[in-house]
């Protein structure tokens, strides 16, 4: 059976902030609806992936900037730090260690997020 995952909570304090990074950092606004004052849900999806995260109003019990290392992967960590330099977020410089090259970078309440250059090693094996 496969098991596919499509959607990740990431606890937020300000819904609009939060959502204005993420677009601004390149991802897609899916959705946003306000079901009641206490329940706002918006999706957002990275681009070219298959899982999204969801922001809003009582989705979640974790306090906002719980997340640590949401990880996505990248084709070219040097590119992927230049566009988000490009669009205004506040990235580190690419990190090189033996399994990938990873760059850094968190939203306004502190969720971080790396992204991975997989080690040419790796990359090879997965097109066998």
């Amino acid at each position: 059976m496969d098991m596919k995952l499509e959607l990740v909570s990431v606890p937020v304090t300000d819904v609009d902030r939060a959502k204005e990074f993420y677009v601004r950092a390149g991802f897609n606004a899916d959705h946003d609806h306000t079901v009641s004052d206490t329940v706002r849900f918006v999706q957002l999806t990275p681009p070219g992936s298959a899982c999204s995260i969801a922001i809003g109003l009582g989705l979640t019990s974790m306090a906002p900037g719980s997340l640590d290392n949401l990880q996505m992967v990248v084709a070219d960590a040097d590119a992927a730090r230049a566009d988000l330099l490009a669009r205004g977020i506040e990235v580190s410089e690419v990190d090189d260690q033996p399994w990938g090259r990873f760059v850094f970078f968190s939203d306004p309440d502190g969720n971080g997020w790396s992204l991975q250059q997989l080690p040419a090693w790796s990359a090879a094996a997965q097109a066998d």
